[in-house]
């Protein structure tokens, strides 16, 4: 069972999702689509967080972001250090959101269930 976390790890959790959006937006890297920093999750220790992303286009737009991320990963740390005032930076981690395709996923189920109810005889 995961713990909701407590206001001082929600700041540094959004601190870390602002500065990480604000580096993206600014890296100019033609392998980067149209991406959006959607979270962050920070490890109570500050020695880890995953940051979370989603990219709207092709499977070979979201494998490019992916791969710029990780290329920029050490100028994206070092704005988080530059930028924050913690004991430790925590080592960055992209992944893909989870919740934009679960959202995206049940928004599809309910369209097929209304067509299927506007079908439906009666």
């Amino acid at each position: 069972m995961s713990r909701r976390p407590g206001t001082r790890m929600r700041k540094v959790n959004e601190a870390i999702r602002e500065i990480v959006a604000e580096e993206v937006a600014n890296l100019g890297d033609p392998r980067i689509g149209f991406v959006t920093i959607t979270g962050a999750d920070t490890a109570p220790d500050l020695r880890t967080a995953v940051v979370y992303y989603s990219v709207l286009g092709s499977e070979e737009e979201r494998a490019a972001t992916a791969e710029a991320l990780e290329a920029a990963h050490a100028r994206l740390q070092a704005a988080v250090a530059r930028q924050t005032r913690l004991k430790y930076t925590p080592r960055l981690r992209f992944e893909v959101d989870p919740a934009i395709e679960r959202g995206l996923r049940i928004s599809q189920i309910l369209r097929d269930l209304d067509a299927g109810v506007d079908d439906a005889p009666g």
